[in-house]
């Protein structure tokens, strides 16, 4: 499995034809306490850079971008009841959706690891 990250601070897991998103450590801790979560409905159809899903904390509310192009195959039904879960574990139980990838290519588009944490230290 590889992870990749978009400057809007998003990850994606890619497992074959399948990418699991969420939002990174650094993007929760911007945000603070999540209270609410909406994650997009299965057979959505997102375009790279669409809004995918939307988040709530106590400071603000943000838009969660889809990093790559693709359909909706599962969100993540545990943040309806717990939103909590992207605070505690952002970069695992915290998901927000997976997407069946139409294009692999735009993945070259992404950081890697690496690349993510030397971007993130310049902010």
């Amino acid at each position: 499995m590889s992870r990749y990250f978009s400057e809007d601070h998003e990850w994606i897991d890619v497992d074959g034809e399948v990418g699991t998103v969420g939002i990174t450590d650094y993007a929760q801790g911007q945000l603070g306490d999540i209270v609410f979560v909406e994650v997009p409905e299965e057979g959505k159809a997102l375009s790279k850079n669409d809004d995918a899903a939307v988040v709530e904390s106590v400071k603000a509310a943000s838009d969660v971008y889809a990093p790559v192009s693709g359909t909706v195959v599962e969100g993540n039904p545990a943040l309806a009841d717990e939103p909590g879960l992207v605070n505690t574990d952002p970069e695992g139980e915290g998901w927000f959706f997976k997407i069946t990838l139409s294009d692999p290519s735009e993945l070259d588009g992404l950081m890697d690891e690496n690349a993510y944490e030397a971007f993130v230290a310049k902010l």
